[in-house]
C-alpha cells in the first residue's frame, strides 16, 4: 500500500492500520485519510486487503466466496461496503455526509481471471474490487478520492469524532422496532417507560445526568420496556443504543428486530464495547439483563492501553446521559457478575449521579402466576420460610417427573399440539465438541439409559440443531438440552428442568456441591459466590416457562422431596 500511494503521488496521505470500527471488535485493514481533490473536504477510503490468488463465487449466492482450501468467506467487496456503512452509521461527523467514505477490496496477488467471479457483485462507491493485475486502475481510483496533500487533519477528525448512531440509522430502527411491537405496556411497565422519557428530556434541558434502575422478576416486562424505549427514542432522534452481556440474547434480538433492515442489528451491543466510549456520547444507553454486568470489561483480547481496571458499571454509566439498567438480582449466575442494585447505586453515588429506582411488581411470565414465582423462590431458599407444597394455580401447571424420559414425552406431546417447549439442565455434564467428520452432536447429558446432546455450541446450525443464540426460539431446539446461558433472557410455553448433582436435598436443607458442576467459568470466580450462583442458575431455568414447568432431579432423595411437594 505504501508503494501504491507513492506511485499515486499521495505520500502525505495518512494510513490508519487495523482501524477498529466504533463499538465493535471488527477491524478494517487500512483507512486512508486525506482531502478530496475536488471538494477540499476530508475524504476517507476504507480498504480490505486480500492475499488471495484465486477465488470463486459460491453457487446460488451473490455475496459468498469460496477459497480453495480455506472455506467460505463473505465477498470482500460486500465486507468493505459494510465497514463503510458502519462508519457512517456511528461516526457523528460522517453521518450527514456518507459520500465522504468510499471503499474497495484490493486483491494485490490476484489476476482478473483468477477472481473473475467476484466481479459479478455490482460495484458501488463503497464496494469496488481491484486486483494486482489492475494496479494502475487502483492507483487512478485513489487519485480520484485523495489529493496530494497532508491527511493528518482528516485522520485526527476521524479518530477524535464522537461515536453515536446516525439519524438515518435511528429512523430505520424506529420503523423496524415499532412495527414489531405486539404488546401494550401495563402499570409499572408504563411508569418505567415514562420515567426514562422524562429523564431524557430533563437531561437535555438541564445538561444533567440521571441513572435509572428498573428491577423485576422473570417476565415482568423488562425487555418489553427496553425495546419500546429503543423504538420511541429512535423515533425522536435521541442517540440511543441497546446492550446486554449475553451473546445469545443480543444475537436473537438482532435477528428479531433487524430481520427486514439488517443495519438495525448494529443498535444492539455488548457491555464490554463501551470501555473507551465518549463520555455522555449517547443520550440513552439501555442495559438489558444488567445482572450480567461484570467486574471489568477487560479480557485476553483487550489492548494494554485499555486495561485500566475500571469497573464495568462505571464505564456504562459514563457512556450516556441517562443509562437505564434493567435487572433481576436473582439471575446472577456467575460469581464474576456484579449486576446488583447496590453495585449500580454505589457507582452512581461515587460518580455524583442522581438515581431513580423503579420496581416492576407485575408478573407476566409463568402464566402471570405470583404463586409459582414465590414457590420457586421458597424452594431454593432465595426467600425465607423454606419449601412449600404446590397448591395449584389456574394460570400455571407444575409437575414433578419420575424420569427424564417421561418429562420428554410430556413435552413432546405439547410440542405436537403447537406449543413451544424446551428442556434445560444444570451444567453438570461435560460438553464435548463433535468428533471430526461427525454429522451429529455428542449425547453428553446422560441419565441412566436416557441421553441427549447439549445445545449446539456454534452460532450457526449444525446437524439439524440451531445455533446457540437461537436454541430457545427455533423449534429444532427441543432436540437438545439447553444450559442457563442459552435459556437466560428467553421464554417458551412449557419447560422441563433437570436439577443435576450439584444441588441436592439432604434431610431438611439444600447441599450445594460445586465439584459436580462442569462450568469452568463459574469455578474461576470467587468461591464465596459459587453457592448463590448455582441456586440462581436453577431459579433462572425454573422461570423460563409461561404455561407450565416439569422438574426432575438426578438425585433420588431430592426427586422424592420434589414429588412430595408437587404431588396433587
Amino acid at each position: 500500500m505504501v508503494n501504491d500511494l507513492r506511485d499515486a503521488g499521495l505520500d502525505d496521505v495518512e494510513m490508519l492500520l487495523e482501524y477498529q470500527l466504533p463499538l465493535t471488535s471488527k477491524r478494517a485493514d487500512v483507512v486512508l485519510c486525506g482531502t478530496h481533490p475536488r471538494t477540499g473536504n476530508s475524504s476517507y477510503v476504507v480498504l480490505e486487503l486480500k492475499q488471495w490468488t484465486e477465488a470463486m463465487l459460491k453457487d446460488g449466492t451473490d455475496d459468498v466466496v469460496s477459497i480453495g482450501g480455506y472455506g467460505d468467506h463473505l465477498h470482500p467487496g460486500e465486507q468493505v461496503r459494510r465497514y463503510c456503512v458502519h462508519l457512517t452509521d456511528f461516526v457523528a461527523s460522517l453521518a450527514d455526509e456518507p459520500h465522504r467514505v468510499t471503499g474497495a477490496a484490493y486483491l494485490h496477488n490476484a489476476t482478473d481471471l483468477g477472481v473473475d467471479g467476484l466481479f459479478q457483485l455490482p460495484a458501488t462507491e463503497q464496494s469496488r474490487v481491484f486486483t494486482g493485475q489492475g494496479r494502475g486502475t487502483f492507483v487512478d481510483f485513489l487519485r480520484t478520492k485523495l489529493a496530494p496533500e497532508s491527511g493528518a487533519a482528516a485522520a485526527d477528525e476521524l479518530l477524535n469524532a464522537a461515536v453515536r448512531p446516525s439519524k438515518q440509522l435511528m429512523a430505520l430502527a424506529a420503523e423496524e422496532v415499532q412495527q414489531r411491537e405486539m404488546f401494550n405496556l401495563l402499570d409499572e411497565q408504563q411508569v418505567a417507560y415514562s420515567e426514562v422519557l422524562r429523564a431524557v428530556e430533563a437531561s437535555r434541558r438541564g445538561n444533567t445526568k440521571e441513572v435509572i434502575v428498573v428491577t423485576g422478576g422473570p417476565g415482568s416486562g423488562k425487555s418489553v420496556i427496553a425495546l419500546s424505549l429503543l423504538g420511541e427514542l429512535s423515533r425522536r432522534g435521541r442517540p440511543v443504543l441497546h446492550a446486554t452481556g449475553s451473546s445469545a440474547f443480543t444475537q436473537s434480538l438482532r435477528r428479531i428486530a433487524g430481520s427486514r433492515a439488517p443495519r438495525v442489528q448494529q443498535m444492539f451491543k455488548y457491555y464490554n464495547q463501551f470501555i473507551d466510549a465518549e463520555k455522555n456520547g449517547l443520550d440513552v444507553l439501555i442495559l438489558d439483563e444488567a445482572h450480567r454486568i461484570k467486574e471489568t470489561s477487560t479480557n485476553r483480547y483487550t489492548r494494554a492501553s485499555l486495561r485500566t481496571g475500571r469497573p464495568q458499571v462505571e464505564e456504562l454509566i459514563d457512556a450516556a446521559r441517562v443509562p437505564v439498567f434493567l435487572l433481576d438480582e436473582h439471575q446472577v449466575v456467575r460469581p464474576s457478575e456484579r449486576g446488583t442494585v447496590a453495585e449500580i447505586e454505589g457507582a452512581a453515588l461515587r460518580m455524583e449521579c442522581k438515581v431513580t429506582h423503579i420496581d416492576l411488581d407485575g408478573q407476566f411470565r409463568c402464566g402471570g402466576s405470583r404463586v409459582y414465582e414465590m414457590w420457586v423462590l421458597r424452594l431454593l431458599g432465595l426467600e425465607p420460610g423454606g419449601p412449600i407444597r404446590w397448591e395449584g394455580d389456574d394460570g400455571f401447571e407444575l409437575s414433578a417427573a419420575l424420569t427424564p424420559s417421561t418429562m420428554e414425552l410430556k413435552l413432546a406431546k405439547l410440542l405436537d399440539e403447537g406449543y413451544s417447549a424446551r428442556m434445560a439442565a444444570g451444567y453438570c455434564w461435560k460438553w464435548r465438541d463433535p468428533e471430526k467428520g461427525s454429522d451429529s452432536l455428542p449425547e453428553d447429558v446422560v441419565i441412566g439409559d436416557w441421553s441427549k446432546p447439549w445445545n449446539n455450541k456454534r452460532d450457526t446450525s449444525f446437524a439439524g440443531a440451531p445455533g446457540t443464540p437461537y436454541w430457545a426460539t427455533d423449534p429444532a431446539g427441543f432436540n437438545q438440552v439447553g444450559c442457563v446461558y442459552t435459556a437466560q433472557g428467553f421464554e417458551y410455553d412449557y419447560g422441563g428442568v433437570i436439577i443435576g448433582p450439584d444441588l441436592v436435598w439432604r434431610t431438611d436443607e439444600w447441599v450445594v456441591r460445586p465439584e459436580y458442576n462442569q462450568d469452568t467459568q463459574l469455578k474461576r470466580g470467587n468461591p464465596t459466590g459459587l453457592e448463590r450462583a448455582i441456586l440462581n442458575t436453577y431459579k433462572v431455568l425454573l422461570t423460563r416457562s409461561m404455561r407450565g414447568t416439569s422438574v426432575f432431579s438426578t438425585d433420588h432423595e431430592t426427586n422424592e422431596m420434589l414429588q412430595r411437594l408437587v404431588r396433587a
